[in-house]
């Protein structure tokens, strides 16, 4: 009998060592203001900051739990951001070796501090996000800056998307 009780409360109490990640949040219970000022763009294409910043600051509001100021005054965190690089690569050629499909490649920085004490409380220096775009339809076979914009504003949305959604889902969720 007392073989097994001791056998039964080992079980008990011994665990694996493993945990869910995302059970938690990062930051302090005082946090109920994140300030989103708007993105840096160190990118030759133009205007595609303000897309990211606005589905970066719609991601954060749609989790209801914070309230987003448009500038770092007033706030009780400051998410900044960088835009370091984008390209557009040719990835599928047409029948005339024309590009019909790219793929788009998004770098970036992110980092949220605390604005009582200024320290880091997320950060990350190599955030990396692709689309790949197919062109054919619209006979462009070639980007240059605000072509960008102005041609493929849907597959950049979805690179927005993408990283509103990884960079607030990292800070929210503990991952």
């Amino acid at each position: 009998m007392k073989a097994a009780l001791i056998v039964t409360l080992a079980l008990v109490t011994s665990g694996c060592g493993y945990a869910l990640a995302g059970r938690g949040s990062i930051l302090p219970d005082y946090i109920r203001v994140v300030g989103i000022p708007p993105i840096e763009n160190r990118s030759t294409y133009q205007q595609v900051e303000l897309v990211l910043t606005e589905k970066i600051r719609t991601e954060f509001i749609g989790r209801g739990k914070y309230t987003v100021l448009p500038e770092a005054s007033g706030s009780d965190a400051v998410l900044t951001g960088e835009i370091t690089g984008i390209s557009a690569q040719p990835v599928g050629f047409n029948e005339n070796q024309l590009a019909s499909r790219y793929l788009f490649t998004m770098t970036m920085r992110v980092q949220l501090t605390d604005a009582r004490t200024n320290m880091v409380l997320w950060s990350n220096d190599a955030l990396t996000f692709r689309e790949e775009s197919d062109l054919t339809s619209r006979g462009v076979t070639s980007f240059q800056g605000t072509d960008f914009i102005d041609q493929e504003r849907s597959s950049f949305d979805r690179i927005a998307s993408d990283v509103a959604r990884t960079v607030v889902t990292a800070i929210l969720e503990a991952f």
